[in-house]
């Protein structure tokens, strides 16, 4: 995927517009430790010093990088949250061209990694809150249409294709059906939680750093979670 990246930086984000429990919050500056950067820090500061000296042409080749190394655990982050392949698609480049855009705020107290998932997600949940008040009006789609997008997602995230064993398919799509039925019944901090560590592959203490949580909380959000999801499963994986 190729952003369409802006020519410009543009201000620092806001962590406003929405309560505490519906966006990802700025964590507090007294988490900050400083560490090793990862490689993807390390060209996030190298891209920031681009774009404030003012070669955005070399910036946004740098930035590729960062697309390509991030790009599929966004999809399936923004997936999960959306559960509309062509949405989760748009999510990411837009959650791609605010970071660019907002490049020069960056800081590299953080990883790279847990700065662009907190933009995404936040991103996700506008769409979310979007997407409800259309529907409030429009009248929802045709099964025909909804196949489709499953289907797309399936090609998208690497789900069983057509060569498959039929049986194996269907056992398959019932699985994951089960297990989004009972991830959408979690609460809300244990659905974030559990999406983060097992969906988005981020630690409990980058997770902790995402949503402002100390990390022995979200370990006790992450456990809840998967006993409530044992019990509503059935003890089923």
């Amino acid at each position: 995927m190729s952003a369409d990246l802006p020519t410009t930086a543009a201000a620092k984000p806001s962590a406003s517009g929405a309560s505490g429990s519906q966006r990802l919050s700025r964590p507090a500056a007294r988490r900050a430790v400083p560490v090793a950067l990862s490689d993807d820090s390390r060209l996030a500061v190298e891209i920031r010093t681009l774009v404030e000296a003012g070669d955005l042409d070399t910036a946004r080749q740098r930035f590729e990088g960062l697309v390509i190394a991030h790009q599929r655990r966004a999809l399936r982050i923004a997936y999960q949250y959306l559960r509309d392949a062509a949405e989760a698609d748009e999510a990411v480049q837009d959650a791609f061209v605010k970071v660019f855009g907002h490049i020069s705020s960056y800081r590299e107290a953080w990883p790279f990694e847990v700065w662009f998932t907190r933009i995404l997600i936040n991103g996700c949940l506008d769409r979310r809150k979007a997407r409800v008040r259309r529907e409030r009006w429009l009248v929802p789609g045709h099964e025909e249409d909804v196949t489709d997008d499953r289907r797309a997602a399936a090609g998208t995230f690497g789900v069983a294709s057509s060569d498959s064993n039929p049986e194996a398919r269907l056992l398959a799509r019932e699985r994951r059906a089960r297990m989004t039925a009972a991830i959408d019944r979690l609460e809300g901090r244990q659905r974030t939680v559990f999406m983060l560590c097992h969906y988005g592959d981020c630690t409990p203490r980058e997770v902790s750093a995402m949503i402002g949580l100390n990390e022995s909380t979200v370990r006790v959000h992450l456990f809840r979670a998967a006993r409530k999801l044992r019990a509503l499963l059935g003890g089923q994986p």
